[in-house]
């Protein structure tokens, strides 16, 4: 993360606009995870589901990625699903496009099929790959996106491992270590994140963490990353699971990241998990981070987030202005507040400390 991309999303705020996509590329999955909240009867807002929705395939879908993409002009990209390795050759038409617009594209898999071998060059390309626990829990839920198979299909790529932590994993001491045990040792692996299972308010599901289960879940994974330089989570974002944001408008992430569904049309609210997340209960990594940069007091004194907000409100204003006025946002020149030296930012932590 370097302080000029960190400025572009300030002045992206400032004018009214949200500095993240994320795109449900596709609404096909040949997995059936339980607790998957792509396909939760809510995700949508009701009245229909993501298998509702009419998605895109080959040119057309490559253009309407693209024509989003230009549109809303994102610092960062998420393209997820459904799978987005369902259409893998859309994304291979796609990705090179992408990333010439200079900014950094995600993508979120199951990595149940093989993956471009240009991949881990791409200096801004980054793979996300999903692990819900050990292998016998894994292969049980996730099937047929096996470990055999994964391990297969990510041999001389680069990836993220993001595991998402849930009750069952926690009733066995010591699970989360093995788990760091097992992934990170291996060359293909970069990187190690955990999120806490997040439910719909109202929710009764097993993967569900009891208030104890969580604390143990926090306290185990601060002792872990002294243990496995791999797991990339600073203990600011770690210590953020104990106190989330309790409504989406308290979320950094929510309110900087617009989602779209597989039609490229149909928003999702109020945040990726759509529907009505229990944000007391939200586990999600991307939100923990943001929150934690939002709690960093610069000089000790002020916090981000007060910076944060305000910058929110005035974008809003702006964006109603220009709404009601039918005006467009248009200049070359980085806005006067901007206008601050551009020094580099090797990671997160540096934000966090």
């Amino acid at each position: 993360m370097h302080t000029s991309e960190i400025v572009q999303a300030w002045g992206k705020i400032l004018r009214g606009e949200q500095p993240s996509l994320s795109i449900e590329i596709t609404k096909e999955c040949p997995l059936k995870c339980p607790g998957c909240y792509a396909y939760d009867d809510a995700h949508l807002g009701g009245g229909q589901t993501l298998r509702d929705l009419s998605d895109r395939r080959s040119q057309d879908l490559v253009d309407g990625v693209l024509e989003v993409v230009d549109r809303i002009k994102p610092l960062h990209l998420s393209i997820v699903g459904g799978d987005p390795l369902v259409r893998y050759r859309e994304l291979e038409l796609m990705i090179p496009p992408l990333l010439e617009r200079a900014i950094h594209v995600q993508i979120v898999t199951s990595a149940f099929r093989t993956m471009g071998p240009t991949w881990p060059t791409l200096e801004r390309l980054h793979v996300v790959v999903s692990i819900d626990g050990l292998q016998p829990e894994h292969d049980a839920r996730r099937a047929p996106a096996t470990y055999d198979r994964i391990l297969r299909n990510i041999a001389g790529q680069r990836v993220t491992i993001h595991c998402t932590v849930t009750s069952q994993m926690m009733q066995r001491p010591g699970y989360l270590g093995d788990f760091l045990e097992f992934w990170t040792p291996r060359p293909e692996i970069k990187k190690v994140w955990f999120s806490l299972f997040t439910p719909q308010v109202g929710d009764q599901m097993p993967e569900i963490l009891t208030s104890a289960a969580r604390q143990r879940a926090i306290a185990e994974m601060l002792q872990l990353r002294r243990q496995y330089p791999k797991l990339d989570m600073p203990e600011s974002v770690i210590r953020q699971f104990a106190s989330p944001p309790l409504r989406p408008r308290d979320c950094v992430f929510a309110r900087t990241t617009q989602t779209l569904s597989a039609d490229l049309e149909t928003k999702i609210t109020p945040c990726q998990f759509g529907g009505n997340p229990d944000c007391s209960s939200c586990g999600c990594i991307a939100s923990m981070g943001l929150a934690s940069i939002a709690a960093h007091k610069l000089g000790g004194i002020l916090p981000v987030g007060t910076i944060f907000k305000a910058s929110i409100k005035i974008g809003e204003s702006r964006a109603r202005f220009r709404k009601k006025s039918g005006r467009k946002y248009q200049t070359s020149e980085p806005l006067p507040i901007l206008q601050i030296e551009k020094t580099g930012c090797d990671s997160l932590e540096q934000w966090t400390k």
